[in-house]
């Protein structure tokens, strides 16, 4: 299972930059650097010194990119080597069979195509629970430690070496082609990212990492540059699957992804260091001392509290719903991901580059319009929060019909101009949350959107999968259909929280007026924390990046600063 969400961040980081005000602290006073003191800096810089400046501040966005590209354009030539076990292999079909299947000449092969892709899709049951139980049940324990003990490389590196096991698995499958069936190669792809923690692990180590070595003034800046990563990374991947599948079939692209894994893990071990933790705790005297403390689920119980907190304006209801929009917004996405390519295959008889094309342009379609959404509705013409998840939930149901029932390319090309608006629904979804709790609470619930998130893949999986393999042969694009309809109480609570906000901004102007702070993010703030792809942020304080307070000096994680408050980074360099 690959992530595809993925986010427009280059043209709004400059927009973001500018709206993020910091509170006059004391440390103001004494000389530190604002943010609008660090803008000019920079936009007075030459390119040289622009250039100079980007090096200096480059850490883990090499090793993300060389993780990124090789499973995004890895991924269509598993599928494929899915399909081609289950041709050659599992059914027994004739060479002729296959060969014509795999050049998609499937005028006197329909029924094949049909059994090939029934097998390959109820494989794809059994395999996503695979990928994404122990995952599921790993991230909200592996946030908290890597907290408590400073550890950010370990969850950084652990899924790349896991995909790096997954290529050489996939190697020696397709050495070992007639010998090892489709469910040996499909149990191999999804083991070890799951036993290493995955998209999920790396996000979160990741953007933790970014966390703690940068201050509030530059985090923005260093969170924006990744999400670019991400953002180009994945079209890359996208538009070489195809090309490379084809002219350099399995053994090429299995190795050049173990080759850029490698690399990955180089660069990660070697470059990345670990910044120092001045309140590092000590493990008990006790047997298996390491997995007591790993899995000790008081830190469980505190972040679930959270979703079932009383509070003012409805906060507990409020909480539970925004839960359940995550669940109806990122579940859809992950269930096409399953089955998306037999669909087009089997369809429009398209072949990998023809797919792979398609994903690119639907991709850099939802760049644009992610863009436009939050650069122009919600930057400059103030729509609400409630407004911008209707009309992005209602773009989704729309292009689920067009998809659903499209009969010719062209159509299924008009979907992705339909569905342009998407990308923002769970942008919204984050923005409310972030006016919804205090500061120091943000972090747990992101934690459990994170968690909500982990688990949509076991369930949109499984339930895509056996659709599209019960509707094959009356009705292949139904699983869109599905994915609309479940989509549909995403707009009535948007609706519901658009209605609220009007009731609570007079609450709030009061609260205002009385001198208590209001939190008040936008989305275009939001942004730059929320859109890079697969981002669960379990136990991670990056989001907590808006707590602005004099006590807090404006740091986010103060177990990585001095007693004065200052951030110390990997280096050992104060800031």
């Amino acid at each position: 299972m690959r992530q595809t969400q993925a986010k427009a961040v280059a043209g709004m980081t400059s927009a973001v930059l500018k709206k993020t005000k910091m509170s006059k602290t004391s440390g103001e006073k004494s000389g530190e650097k604002t943010e609008k003191d660090d803008e000019k800096s920079v936009e007075s810089m030459t390119w040289k010194e622009r250039w100079d400046f980007l090096k200096g501040n480059i850490t883990v966005e090499p090793m993300l990119a060389c993780y990124i590209i090789p499973s995004v354009f890895a991924s269509l030539a598993t599928q494929n080597l899915n399909l081609e076990k289950a041709c050659r292999v599992n059914l027994g079909y004739s060479t002729e069979v296959c060969d014509a299947l795999s050049a998609r000449k499937t005028e006197n092969y329909t029924y094949e195509e049909q059994e090939v892709q029934q097998l390959v899709a109820s494989m794809g049951v059994w395999k996503t629970i695979l990928q994404s139980a122990l995952p599921a049940f790993l991230i909200m324990f592996v946030g908290s430690w890597s907290d408590r003990w400073g550890k950010r490389k370990p969850c950084m590196l652990l899924p790349i070496f896991g995909e790096l096991l997954t290529s050489i698995g996939l190697i020696v499958c397709t050495y070992f082609y007639y010998e090892l069936p489709m469910e040996v190669a499909g149990f191999i792809e999804g083991l070890f990212p799951a036993m290493t923690g995955g998209w999920f692990t790396m996000f979160m180590g990741v953007f933790s990492y970014i966390a703690d070595v940068t201050t509030v003034d530059t985090r923005t800046l260093r969170i924006g540059i990744v999400n670019v990563f991400c953002s180009l990374g994945i079209p890359i991947g996208l538009a070489l699957s195809g090309v490379l599948y084809k002219k350099i079939g399995f053994y090429g692209v299995f190795s050049i992804s173990s080759c850029m894994y490698v690399m990955a893990l180089y660069y990660g071990y070697t470059q990345i260091k670990e910044p120092k933790k001045i309140d590092k705790p000590v493990l008990k005297s006790v047997p298996c001392a390491f997995f007591r403390d790993f899995f000790d689920v008081r830190h469980l119980v505190d972040t679930f509290k959270v979703a079932f907190k009383a509070g003012p304006n409805n906060r507990k209801m409020k909480v539970m719903l925004l839960m359940l929009v995550v669940m109806v917004v990122i579940g859809p996405m992950h269930g096409e991901m399953n089955v998306n390519y037999l669909f087009t295959r089997y369809r429009f008889n398209w072949d990998e580059v023809d797919y792979s094309m398609f994903s690119t342009y639907g991709m850099i379609t939802n760049l644009i319009g992610t863009s436009v959404s939050v650069g122009v509705f919600s930057h400059h013409l103030k729509i609400d929060d409630g407004i911008i998840g209707i009309y992005s939930s209602m773009s989704k149901i729309l292009s689920s019909f067009v998809y659903g029932f499209a009969t010719t390319s062209l159509v299924f090309y008009l979907g992705a101009i339909v569905e342009i608006l998407n990308g923002t629904s769970f942008i919204a979804m984050r923005s409310i949350a972030s006016k919804l709790v205090p500061s120091d609470e943000l972090g747990k619930l992101n934690s459990l959107f994170g968690a909500c998130e982990a688990l949509m893949p076991l369930i949109y999986g499984p339930m895509y999968s056996a659709t599209y393999a019960a509707t094959i042969n009356t009705m292949p694009g139904a699983f869109f259909i599905l994915g609309g309809v479940l989509t549909i109480p995403a707009v009535i609570i948007f609706g519901w929280f658009y209605c609220q906000h009007k009731k609570d901004a007079k609450l709030a102007s009061l609260d205002k007026e009385n001198g208590i702070p209001v939190v008040n993010n936008t989305i275009s703030e939001i942004a730059v924390f929320t859109i890079a792809p697969k981002e669960v942020q379990i136990g991670s304080p990056v989001l907590n990046g808006f707590r602005k307070d004099a006590v807090q000096n404006g740091i986010v994680n103060k177990s990585f600063t001095d007693d004065s408050g200052t951030i110390i980074n990997d280096n050992n360099k104060k800031y």
